[in-house]
């Protein structure tokens, strides 16, 4: 039996009857749509989507959302907020609209999260070429702008006639559900196919379920991590995102408690362990604690669980000196696994913790090593304390009426409930998140961070917001990113999501001023400020009012100007029932405490300028501390 339906409406009733299970619990895959409409998919995939929002609203729900890349960055909140076992479809025009969805799609792939990304294309047919919107090749009649989706999509391809739809689809899901694999797939259709009818076999349109398993550690490999942490004298946890995925949450916390090792946090994995837990040692790395970077230096024996040891967690591989230091890695994918010449147990985390806890027995670190760790914890609990509440000597020098952004952070921090959500991505901010916040929720914290893409924090918080309606979302965004993408405002009206948008303004770009600054280029094009009659950008600052700019949406926006506005300004917001924003200008030459820790951006070897001669000499020194991580396991050290 055969049905006949154009490409698109066989795309949407496909996508609608797909489902991913994991430990028996089973969820729609394809949880709705984001999309906007433009002529190469209006009447492709646009009139698909109508004709089955009229059939059945809960077929496929669309939501309109107002920037490409923006609607990528909240499928991929979306995604990660449900573990990557659900997800959304995203659909855009041709030409500009599908190639704004590049850069969301690469954030989506290097945080490893699953999306769906529809791009159209041009004709199949090529009756007509060039059409508008089209870039055409001089070397390949077959290439198109989508083919920049290549090299940050998972899986890619182009669906040029109805016969190829099923095939392109199955594979999809298969790596939209593989934990391994996943990441932007990207599914590009010319719009003169979308429209194209075909006799479909009514068998492409059954429910389908993409089983999401767990991997168990190999029992020879996981005597060899019991063996070497039993030689162990100060091992490290390095928690990841995939103790999150996994839902290893409570063996990780049985495992720290058993063992007594204790747990650092990379920026995805921090909410692994509650902030306040004996083993918690808080952030690890660039952005880290003090506590945590102390352990790490001296670490012999790194448990890596669930991430891909970026250059902020491994300080740019100076985090870990002793000469002796070795690495397990837990992950499923084994291209993470095999990193610093680790040993790599590929397995899901929740199941190698379990594993590793039931072959370590009764062993467990020194007490010492315990009490070390809990003392260098308290150390930093007690700097983070003085940064949520700022003394009169540190207030006095502030301009007047102006707060720190520790300050900010503290009061949400200390003002929002335990299950709500902070999201953050780019800036000065979520440095400063990762080493001060104190999560109290697995998911209570979001920061993206594998791609740090500025712009991601509003459209993110709709992802988190939709996912987990259920929880308060705190959206902490610099005037810098807001700037890049403050769009998606008008689709949390559209949809009533609440997000509470905490704007800090701090005249311009704070975190790359405060690098600039350390790296001897004097924080030089990186403030908002008018340009004078010497041809500098040192003047006025720019009298951007943002807060009207967030009015425009139709959200309520409280000025506060004061800690104790603030406060009663965080009150409101959470009484709210739909999106509202909290407007404060923070001091942006106060720093949050140092890390200890070194991360690798290199200074300019020669230069007229004396800042940046004294951060070169200070950059080749700190060079010094950069290691190779290339020992093996059961080699000599």
């Amino acid at each position: 039996m055969t049905v006949r339906l154009t490409v698109a409406q066989a795309l949407v009733r496909f996508l609608s009857v797909q489902y991913s299970e994991r430990d028996g619990v089973r969820q729609r895959l394809i949880a709705g749509c984001l999309g906007i409409f433009g002529h190469g998919n209006v009447a492709g995939v646009g009139q698909a989507l109508l004709q089955s929002e009229l059939d059945d609203p809960e077929a496929l729900p669309y939501i309109l959302a107002r920037n490409e890349q923006a609607m990528v960055h909240t499928a991929a909140a979306y995604a990660r907020t449900r573990d990557r076992l659900q997800t959304y479809a995203c659909t855009a025009s041709v030409g500009p609209g599908s190639t704004n969805m590049v850069t969301g799609a690469a954030l989506a792939t290097i945080n490893r999260l699953p999306v769906l990304i529809l791009p159209s294309d041009v004709f199949a047919t090529r009756v007509a070429t060039p059409v508008l919107q089209e870039l055409e090749s001089y070397g390949a009649g077959d290439v198109s702008v989508n083919d920049a989706f290549r090299p940050v999509s998972k899986y890619f391809d182009r669906v040029w006639r109805p016969e190829q739809l099923p095939s392109a689809l199955l594979n999809a899901m298969r790596v939209l559900t593989d934990p391994v694999e996943t990441g932007a797939v990207t599914l590009a259709l010319p719009q003169d196919v979308q429209a194209e009818a075909y006799d479909w076999p009514e068998e492409l349109f059954a429910e389908r379920t993409w089983y999401v398993a767990r991997p168990v550690p190999e029992a020879s490999i996981v005597d060899k991590a019991v063996d070497l942490l039993r030689s162990a004298q100060r091992p490290l946890i390095v928690a990841g995102g995939g103790v999150h995925y996994s839902g290893a949450e409570d063996a990780l916390r049985a495992f720290a408690e058993q063992t007594g090792i204790p747990v650092a946090e990379t920026q995805a994995g921090k909410g692994s362990l509650r902030f306040d837990h004996p083993r918690s040692v808080g952030a690890v790395g660039s952005t880290g604690t003090t506590a945590a970077n102390a352990l790490a230096r001296d670490a012999d024996v790194v448990i890596g669980i669930g991430t891909r040891y970026s250059d902020f967690t491994t300080a740019s591989r100076s985090a870990f000196q002793n000469p002796a230091v070795r690495f397990v890695n837990i992950n499923v994918a084994r291209f993470d696994s095999a990193k610093h010449a680790g040993l790599p147990l590929v397995a899901d985390a929740r199941e190698a913790l379990v594993s590793l806890g039931s072959g370590l027995g009764d062993w467990s670190v020194d007490a010492k090593y315990t009490s070390l760790a809990t003392e260098l914890a308290r150390t930093w609990n007690g700097t983070v304390d003085a940064v949520f509440r700022p003394s009169a000597e540190v207030t006095d020098k502030l301009a007047e009426g102006l707060l720190t952004q520790g300050e900010v952070l503290g009061a949400v921090n200390e003002l929002s409930a335990p299950s709500d959500v902070v999201v953050c991505a780019a800036g000065s901010m979520p440095g400063d998140l990762h080493k001060l916040w104190r999560t109290r929720d697995p998911k209570g914290y979001h920061v993206e961070y594998g791609y740090s893409c500025m712009g991601y924090e509003i459209a993110g918080g709709l992802g988190v917001r939709l996912a987990a309606p259920d929880r308060d979302v705190f959206v902490m965004v610099g005037d810098g990113s807001y700037l890049m993408m403050s769009s998606e405002l008008a689709t949390a009206v559209q949809e009533n999501l609440k997000i509470i948008v905490v704007l800090v303004q701090n005249h311009g770009f704070a975190s790359i001023g405060a690098l600039s600054e350390s790296l001897g280029s004097q924080r030089f094009g990186t403030a908002y400020r008018k340009r004078t009659g010497d041809g500098r950008l040192d003047g006025d600052y720019l009298p951007v009012d943002l807060a009207a700019n967030v009015r425009s949406f139709g959200v309520d926006v409280i000025d506060v100007r004061s800690r104790t506005e603030l406060e009663q300004a965080i009150h409101t917001a959470k009484a709210a029932t739909g999106p509202i924003a909290i407007h404060v200008t923070t001091d942006p030459l106060v720093s949050a405490p140092d890390s200890d820790s070194w991360w690798d951006v290199p200074v300019s070897e020669v230069s007229e300028l004396r800042s940046t001669q004294a951060a070169a000499a200070s950059y080749e020194e700190s060079k010094k501390t950069q290691r190779p991580y290339l020992a093996p396991v059961e080699g000599d050290s």
